[in-house]
Protein backbone atom coordinates (compact mmCIF):
# COMPACT_ATOMS: atom_id res chain seq x y z
CA UNK A 1 0.00 0.00 0.00
CA UNK A 2 0.99 3.80 -0.81
CA UNK A 3 1.23 5.77 2.22
CA UNK A 4 -1.82 7.42 1.80
CA UNK A 5 -3.50 3.94 1.46
CA UNK A 6 -1.97 3.18 4.73
CA UNK A 7 -3.06 6.51 6.37
CA UNK A 8 -6.48 5.32 5.24
CA UNK A 9 -5.75 2.06 6.70
CA UNK A 10 -5.11 3.04 10.11
CA UNK A 11 -8.17 5.84 10.60
CA UNK A 12 -10.51 2.39 9.64
CA UNK A 13 -8.48 0.76 12.55
CA UNK A 14 -8.94 3.66 15.19
CA UNK A 15 -12.69 4.51 13.98
CA UNK A 16 -13.17 0.20 14.41
CA UNK A 17 -11.80 0.66 18.26
CA UNK A 18 -8.02 -0.80 18.32
CA UNK A 19 -6.03 0.55 20.83
CA UNK A 20 -2.68 -0.98 19.74
CA UNK A 21 -1.79 -0.80 16.17
CA UNK A 22 1.13 -2.45 14.54
CA UNK A 23 1.59 0.46 12.25
CA UNK A 24 4.55 -0.23 10.16
CA UNK A 25 8.19 -2.12 10.05
CA UNK A 26 10.50 0.66 9.41
CA UNK A 27 13.48 -0.85 8.48
CA UNK A 28 12.23 -2.76 6.03
CA UNK A 29 11.71 0.35 3.42
CA UNK A 30 11.20 4.24 2.89
CA UNK A 31 7.58 4.05 2.66
CA UNK A 32 7.33 2.08 5.69
CA UNK A 33 9.57 4.79 7.65
CA UNK A 34 7.75 7.68 6.25
CA UNK A 35 4.38 6.94 6.84
CA UNK A 36 5.10 6.24 10.48
CA UNK A 37 6.96 9.32 11.01
CA UNK A 38 3.94 11.30 9.26
CA UNK A 39 1.79 9.75 11.80
CA UNK A 40 3.82 10.91 14.73
CA UNK A 41 4.41 14.51 12.92
CA UNK A 42 0.56 15.52 12.03
CA UNK A 43 -0.66 17.10 14.56
CA UNK A 44 -4.18 14.70 16.25
CA UNK A 45 -3.52 11.92 14.03
CA UNK A 46 -3.03 9.78 16.33
CA UNK A 47 -5.68 9.48 19.52
CA UNK A 48 -4.08 9.84 23.10
CA UNK A 49 -5.33 6.40 24.08
CA UNK A 50 -3.20 4.49 20.52
CA UNK A 51 -0.42 2.96 20.93
CA UNK A 52 1.75 2.88 17.97
CA UNK A 53 3.85 -0.87 17.14
CA UNK A 54 6.67 -1.07 15.16
CA UNK A 55 8.54 -4.55 14.15
CA UNK A 56 11.91 -4.85 13.48
CA UNK A 57 14.61 -8.35 13.85
CA UNK A 58 16.85 -9.18 16.73
CA UNK A 59 19.31 -6.73 14.32
CA UNK A 60 20.84 -3.73 15.97
CA UNK A 61 20.99 -1.70 12.84
CA UNK A 62 16.88 -1.92 12.15
CA UNK A 63 16.44 -1.77 15.43
CA UNK A 64 18.03 1.93 15.86
CA UNK A 65 16.60 3.00 12.57
CA UNK A 66 13.14 1.40 14.26
CA UNK A 67 13.34 3.42 17.56
CA UNK A 68 14.23 6.72 14.90
CA UNK A 69 10.67 5.88 13.12
CA UNK A 70 8.94 6.48 16.76
CA UNK A 71 10.43 9.26 18.30
CA UNK A 72 8.13 12.09 19.38
CA UNK A 73 5.47 9.19 19.82
CA UNK A 74 3.41 9.82 22.75
CA UNK A 75 3.87 5.74 23.33
CA UNK A 76 5.02 2.94 21.46
CA UNK A 77 5.69 -0.42 21.27
CA UNK A 78 9.05 -1.86 19.83
CA UNK A 79 8.04 -5.60 18.51
CA UNK A 80 11.32 -7.30 18.64
CA UNK A 81 11.47 -11.12 17.15
CA UNK A 82 13.58 -14.01 16.71
CA UNK A 83 13.07 -17.01 15.49
CA UNK A 84 13.40 -20.09 18.31
CA UNK A 85 12.29 -23.24 16.86
CA UNK A 86 15.18 -26.26 16.12
CA UNK A 87 13.98 -25.81 12.26
CA UNK A 88 14.77 -21.82 11.70
CA UNK A 89 18.15 -21.93 14.11
CA UNK A 90 19.59 -24.95 11.93
CA UNK A 91 18.27 -23.98 8.65
CA UNK A 92 18.66 -20.25 9.05
CA UNK A 93 20.82 -19.14 11.65
CA UNK A 94 23.64 -22.24 12.62
CA UNK A 95 23.54 -21.11 15.76
CA UNK A 96 22.65 -23.15 19.21
CA UNK A 97 19.78 -22.43 21.24
CA UNK A 98 22.41 -20.39 23.80
CA UNK A 99 23.67 -17.92 20.93
CA UNK A 100 20.64 -17.43 20.13
CA UNK A 101 19.58 -16.41 23.61
CA UNK A 102 22.33 -14.27 23.64
CA UNK A 103 21.57 -12.40 20.57
CA UNK A 104 18.03 -11.87 22.00
CA UNK A 105 19.10 -10.76 25.38
CA UNK A 106 21.73 -8.19 23.40
CA UNK A 107 19.10 -6.53 21.53
CA UNK A 108 16.59 -6.05 24.15
CA UNK A 109 19.61 -4.10 26.12
CA UNK A 110 20.30 -2.06 23.27
CA UNK A 111 16.96 -1.42 22.55
CA UNK A 112 16.49 -0.07 26.33
CA UNK A 113 19.34 1.82 25.89
CA UNK A 114 17.81 4.05 22.90
CA UNK A 115 14.17 4.20 24.57
CA UNK A 116 13.45 4.42 28.34
CA UNK A 117 17.01 4.73 29.50
CA UNK A 118 17.72 7.56 26.72
CA UNK A 119 17.29 10.95 28.68
CA UNK A 120 15.81 12.69 25.30
CA UNK A 121 12.88 9.53 24.78
CA UNK A 122 11.46 10.62 28.17
CA UNK A 123 8.68 12.40 26.17
CA UNK A 124 7.32 8.84 25.46
CA UNK A 125 6.41 5.76 26.90
CA UNK A 126 7.89 3.00 25.97
CA UNK A 127 7.05 -0.86 26.29
CA UNK A 128 8.39 -3.94 24.48
CA UNK A 129 6.70 -6.85 23.08
CA UNK A 130 9.04 -9.87 22.38
CA UNK A 131 8.05 -12.62 19.76
CA UNK A 132 9.92 -16.40 19.94
CA UNK A 133 8.60 -16.57 16.15
CA UNK A 134 7.51 -20.28 15.38
CA UNK A 135 6.86 -20.75 19.08
CA UNK A 136 4.21 -23.58 18.23
CA UNK A 137 7.55 -25.70 16.86
CA UNK A 138 9.73 -24.54 19.50
CA UNK A 139 10.19 -26.91 22.67
CA UNK A 140 7.87 -25.01 25.42
CA UNK A 141 11.01 -25.18 27.70
CA UNK A 142 13.40 -23.27 25.13
CA UNK A 143 10.49 -20.71 24.68
CA UNK A 144 10.63 -20.46 28.54
CA UNK A 145 14.03 -19.84 29.55
CA UNK A 146 14.80 -17.50 26.18
CA UNK A 147 11.26 -15.18 27.07
CA UNK A 148 12.90 -15.08 30.67
CA UNK A 149 16.21 -13.92 30.12
CA UNK A 150 14.65 -11.84 27.69
CA UNK A 151 12.28 -10.32 30.84
CA UNK A 152 14.55 -9.79 33.06
CA UNK A 153 16.90 -7.60 31.10
CA UNK A 154 14.19 -5.45 29.63
CA UNK A 155 12.70 -5.34 33.57
CA UNK A 156 9.20 -4.56 33.11
CA UNK A 157 6.96 -2.84 35.70
CA UNK A 158 3.12 -3.33 36.88
CA UNK A 159 2.10 0.03 35.46
CA UNK A 160 3.54 -0.75 31.82
CA UNK A 161 4.00 -5.38 31.51
CA UNK A 162 5.42 -6.14 28.71
CA UNK A 163 4.09 -8.40 25.98
CA UNK A 164 5.27 -11.58 25.35
CA UNK A 165 3.99 -12.76 21.72
CA UNK A 166 3.70 -16.44 20.44
CA UNK A 167 3.39 -16.79 17.15
CA UNK A 168 1.87 -19.88 15.92
CA UNK A 169 4.34 -18.77 12.44
CA UNK A 170 3.25 -21.98 10.98
CA UNK A 171 0.05 -23.35 12.58
CA UNK A 172 1.16 -27.22 13.17
CA UNK A 173 -1.05 -28.83 15.30
CA UNK A 174 -4.56 -29.05 16.67
CA UNK A 175 -5.86 -26.13 18.27
CA UNK A 176 -6.07 -27.71 21.89
CA UNK A 177 -2.18 -28.61 21.53
CA UNK A 178 -1.34 -24.96 21.05
CA UNK A 179 -3.55 -24.16 23.92
CA UNK A 180 -1.48 -26.29 26.19
CA UNK A 181 1.36 -24.75 25.14
CA UNK A 182 0.26 -21.26 25.97
CA UNK A 183 -0.99 -22.32 29.03
CA UNK A 184 2.09 -23.90 30.24
CA UNK A 185 4.16 -20.80 29.21
CA UNK A 186 1.50 -18.84 31.03
CA UNK A 187 2.17 -19.96 34.14
CA UNK A 188 6.17 -19.58 34.10
CA UNK A 189 5.56 -15.66 34.15
CA UNK A 190 4.07 -12.68 36.87
CA UNK A 191 0.61 -11.52 35.75
CA UNK A 192 1.30 -8.20 36.83
CA UNK A 193 3.85 -7.47 34.47
CA UNK A 194 3.66 -9.59 31.51
CA UNK A 195 0.72 -9.56 29.44
CA UNK A 196 1.03 -13.32 26.83
CA UNK A 197 -0.20 -12.28 23.31
CA UNK A 198 -1.30 -14.74 20.56
CA UNK A 199 -0.26 -14.64 17.00
CA UNK A 200 -2.01 -17.19 15.34
CA UNK A 201 -1.36 -18.11 11.11
CA UNK A 202 -4.32 -20.12 9.58
CA UNK A 203 -2.70 -22.99 7.86
CA UNK A 204 -4.70 -25.95 9.23
CA UNK A 205 -7.91 -23.13 9.11
CA UNK A 206 -7.99 -23.04 12.78
CA UNK A 207 -6.53 -20.31 13.64
CA UNK A 208 -9.78 -18.96 15.34
CA UNK A 209 -10.32 -21.74 17.31
CA UNK A 210 -6.24 -21.99 18.34
CA UNK A 211 -7.10 -18.25 19.35
CA UNK A 212 -10.05 -19.04 21.27
CA UNK A 213 -8.35 -21.72 22.99
CA UNK A 214 -5.09 -20.05 23.78
CA UNK A 215 -7.10 -16.95 25.50
CA UNK A 216 -8.82 -19.61 27.89
CA UNK A 217 -5.61 -21.37 28.80
CA UNK A 218 -4.05 -17.77 29.88
CA UNK A 219 -3.48 -15.28 26.65
CA UNK A 220 -4.59 -12.07 27.64
CA UNK A 221 -3.94 -10.48 24.23
CA UNK A 222 -4.15 -11.07 20.29
CA UNK A 223 -2.74 -10.45 17.10
CA UNK A 224 -4.71 -10.21 13.76
CA UNK A 225 -5.96 -8.83 10.59
CA UNK A 226 -9.21 -7.86 9.52
CA UNK A 227 -10.78 -10.81 7.35
CA UNK A 228 -7.59 -12.82 8.21
CA UNK A 229 -5.71 -11.27 5.56
CA UNK A 230 -1.26 -12.12 6.01
CA UNK A 231 0.95 -14.40 5.01
CA UNK A 232 0.07 -17.23 3.09
CA UNK A 233 -3.51 -18.45 4.44
CA UNK A 234 -3.37 -15.71 6.66
CA UNK A 235 -3.22 -14.42 10.40
CA UNK A 236 -6.58 -14.66 12.60
CA UNK A 237 -9.55 -12.73 11.40
CA UNK A 238 -9.84 -10.00 14.11
CA UNK A 239 -13.82 -9.56 12.62
CA UNK A 240 -14.76 -13.42 13.50
CA UNK A 241 -12.83 -13.25 16.98
CA UNK A 242 -14.86 -10.15 17.82
CA UNK A 243 -18.20 -11.37 16.50
CA UNK A 244 -17.65 -14.25 18.10
CA UNK A 245 -17.39 -12.83 21.35
CA UNK A 246 -20.50 -10.28 20.62
CA UNK A 247 -22.78 -13.74 19.92
CA UNK A 248 -21.95 -14.49 23.38
CA UNK A 249 -22.96 -11.73 24.73
CA UNK A 250 -19.40 -10.15 25.54
CA UNK A 251 -18.62 -7.02 24.03
CA UNK A 252 -15.40 -7.28 22.38
CA UNK A 253 -14.67 -3.29 22.76
CA UNK A 254 -14.34 -3.01 18.68
CA UNK A 255 -17.25 -1.47 16.47
CA UNK A 256 -18.13 -3.57 13.63
CA UNK A 257 -21.54 -1.66 13.14
CA UNK A 258 -20.97 -0.63 9.27
CA UNK A 259 -19.07 -4.24 8.29
CA UNK A 260 -20.08 -3.64 4.66
CA UNK A 261 -18.26 -0.39 4.67
CA UNK A 262 -15.72 -1.63 6.75
CA UNK A 263 -15.08 -4.20 4.16
CA UNK A 264 -15.09 -2.28 0.87
CA UNK A 265 -12.53 -0.18 2.40
CA UNK A 266 -10.49 -2.76 3.14
CA UNK A 267 -11.10 -4.25 -0.10
CA UNK A 268 -10.27 -1.33 -1.84
CA UNK A 269 -6.75 -0.85 0.24
CA UNK A 270 -5.68 -4.24 -0.42
CA UNK A 271 -6.94 -5.76 -3.35
CA UNK A 272 -7.65 -8.59 -2.05
CA UNK A 273 -11.75 -9.61 -2.40
CA UNK A 274 -13.65 -11.06 1.04
CA UNK A 275 -14.65 -14.23 0.56
CA UNK A 276 -18.75 -14.26 -0.01
CA UNK A 277 -18.76 -17.17 2.91
CA UNK A 278 -16.51 -15.55 4.87
CA UNK A 279 -17.82 -15.36 8.13
CA UNK A 280 -20.33 -12.51 9.46
CA UNK A 281 -18.60 -10.07 6.47
CA UNK A 282 -19.61 -12.70 3.28
CA UNK A 283 -22.65 -11.77 0.68
CA UNK A 284 -23.91 -14.82 1.60
CA UNK A 285 -23.77 -15.30 5.24
CA UNK A 286 -26.89 -14.09 6.03
CA UNK A 287 -28.96 -15.82 3.12
CA UNK A 288 -31.07 -18.83 2.96
CA UNK A 289 -31.87 -20.71 -0.14
CA UNK A 290 -33.23 -23.72 1.27
CA UNK A 291 -37.01 -23.87 1.79
CA UNK A 292 -37.24 -25.37 5.55
CA UNK A 293 -34.48 -22.51 6.11
CA UNK A 294 -36.57 -20.12 4.70
CA UNK A 295 -39.53 -21.30 6.70
CA UNK A 296 -37.98 -21.20 9.55
CA UNK A 297 -36.44 -17.95 9.86
CA UNK A 298 -39.95 -16.27 8.59
CA UNK A 299 -41.37 -17.87 11.77
CA UNK A 300 -38.79 -16.57 14.25
CA UNK A 301 -39.26 -13.33 12.47
CA UNK A 302 -43.48 -13.78 13.25
CA UNK A 303 -42.59 -14.73 16.73
CA UNK A 304 -40.67 -11.73 17.12
CA UNK A 305 -42.98 -9.55 16.00
CA UNK A 306 -45.42 -11.05 18.71
CA UNK A 307 -42.77 -9.74 21.30
CA UNK A 308 -40.98 -7.33 20.86
CA UNK A 309 -38.07 -5.60 22.98
CA UNK A 310 -39.89 -3.20 25.11
CA UNK A 311 -41.78 -6.53 26.37
CA UNK A 312 -38.48 -8.53 27.62
CA UNK A 313 -37.89 -10.39 23.90
CA UNK A 314 -34.05 -8.73 23.30
CA UNK A 315 -32.47 -11.99 23.28
CA UNK A 316 -32.23 -12.77 19.45
CA UNK A 317 -33.78 -16.19 18.79
CA UNK A 318 -33.90 -16.48 14.75
CA UNK A 319 -33.16 -19.85 13.20
CA UNK A 320 -30.04 -19.72 11.00
CA UNK A 321 -29.13 -16.20 11.95
CA UNK A 322 -25.78 -16.23 14.77
CA UNK A 323 -26.88 -12.63 15.22
CA UNK A 324 -29.20 -9.90 14.20
CA UNK A 325 -27.76 -8.91 10.68
CA UNK A 326 -28.73 -4.93 11.47
CA UNK A 327 -26.03 -5.06 14.16
CA UNK A 328 -23.58 -5.27 11.64
CA UNK A 329 -25.10 -3.02 8.97
CA UNK A 330 -26.65 -5.83 6.68
CA UNK A 331 -30.21 -5.89 5.94
CA UNK A 332 -33.01 -8.55 6.35
CA UNK A 333 -34.12 -7.56 2.20
CA UNK A 334 -31.23 -10.63 0.97
CA UNK A 335 -31.81 -13.08 3.92
CA UNK A 336 -34.33 -15.36 2.01
CA UNK A 337 -33.68 -15.81 -2.23
CA UNK A 338 -35.97 -17.73 -3.82
CA UNK A 339 -35.02 -20.16 -5.51
CA UNK A 340 -35.79 -24.33 -7.44
CA UNK A 341 -35.21 -25.20 -3.10
CA UNK A 342 -37.55 -22.77 -1.99
CA UNK A 343 -41.07 -23.97 -1.75
CA UNK A 344 -43.62 -21.85 -0.17
CA UNK A 345 -40.99 -21.05 2.05
CA UNK A 346 -39.85 -18.82 -0.34
CA UNK A 347 -42.91 -16.82 -0.87
CA UNK A 348 -44.26 -16.79 2.50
Amino acid sequence: MTVEEKWTYFELLVKIGFKEIDVAFPGASETEFKFTRKLIETPNAVPEDVWLQVLSPCRRDIIKRTIESVSGAKQAIISLYIASSDTFLDTIFGLTQQEVLKMAVDCVTYTRLLTKEDPSQQGTTWNLMFSPEAFSDTDSSYAIKLCKAVYEAWEPTSAVPMILNLPATVEMSTPNVFADQVEIFCQAFPQDSVVVSLHPHNDRACAVAATELGQLAGAGRVEGCLFGNGERTGNVDLVTLALNLYTQGIDPGLDFSELPKIRKTVEDLTRIPVHTRAPYAGDLVYLAYSGSHQDAIHQGFKQREKKPADKGESVWKIPYLPLDPKDVGATYESVIRANSQSGKGGVA
